[in-house]
């Protein structure tokens, strides 16, 4: 009991761990399945014909194509845009600052339905044609607060002095941010990056509402549940899966080889 109360942090930390993990987990064996009918939900017998042919779903990789371009370009314009919003809230001081601030926070606290009802309102008086545009647009203000947070995070962290050195040393302000001020925020422009990235491809609720006849690959798999869930769709999941854990853990393995490098001898 003793050795239970002393390490009960470490325990609990890793049964949250593997509460978070373990429907990842299911998808990965469930990809291997050869379901008997049309539901992919109990186990039948191990089979990799799913992975052999991942697309064999009629329009399942359309749509999962389709979700990797929006989530891609939402994912720039929002790293742009919010980066740029950061370094003007932390850096500068004009009116309506505080409040700026506080509607910053307002789409990561409103329920993703009231975001997505409001923009189907904006959208139909506008009389814009839903579809990829009004995706990409409304992808981009849901992700934008997200990337504001974490890059504002990582300048406010920022040590003005490194700036003021470069200045010293005869920089000009484009050399100083391209060579001090860009790098030390990199990394949290890299996290809302990455950030931005997982919520858009994810996201279901703003774009049924704003889609039209366009259909993602949430949506695919939405669709999907309704008739029969193909296993291909596990492989879809568990490739992400796998593809997100090694960029995080190369990302790990990177940042600490540059610590022990930078490490006097």
């Amino acid at each position: 009991m003793r050795w239970i109360r002393h390490h009960l942090v470490v325990i609990a930390g890793l049964l949250t761990l593997a509460y978070l993990i373990l429907p990842n987990i299911v998808v990965m064996v469930f990809s291997f399945n050869k379901p008997a009918g049309r539901f992919n939900y109990s186990w039948q017998e191990f089979s990799t014909d799913a992975w052999k042919d991942p697309c064999g779903v009629a329009d399942m990789c359309g749509s999962l194509a389709l979700s990797l371009q929006i989530a891609l370009w939402a994912t720039i314009g929002a790293t742009v845009l919010g980066s740029m919003i950061a370094f003007a809230l932390v850096r500068y001081r004009f009116r309506a600052r505080g409040a700026i601030n506080s509607l910053i926070f307002l789409p990561m606290a409103m329920p993703e339905v009231v975001m997505a009802a409001s923009l189907l309102t904006l959208f139909l008086n506008l009389g814009a044609e839903l579809g990829f545009w009004t995706i990409l647009i409304a992808h981009t203000m849901f992700c934008l607060s997200f990337v504001v947070v974490a890059v504002k995070a990582r300048v406010l962290s920022m040590d003005p002095r490194l700036e003021e050195a470069a200045r010293d040393l005869y920089a000009g302000p484009v050399q100083t941010f391209l060579r001090v001020t860009l790098p030390i925020a990199a990394p949290g422009i890299a996290a809302g990056a990455m950030l931005a990235f997982a919520l858009s491809f994810d996201d279901f609720i703003i774009t049924n509402f704003n889609s039209g006849n366009t259909v993602t690959f949430p949506m695919f798999v939405w669709g999907s549940a309704q008739r029969g869930t193909p296993v291909q769709i596990n492989v879809i999941g568990t490739a992400m899966f796998v593809i997100a854990v090694l960029i995080v853990v190369s990302a790990q393995l990177i940042s600490s080889r540059r610590k022990k490098t930078a490490l006097p001898k």
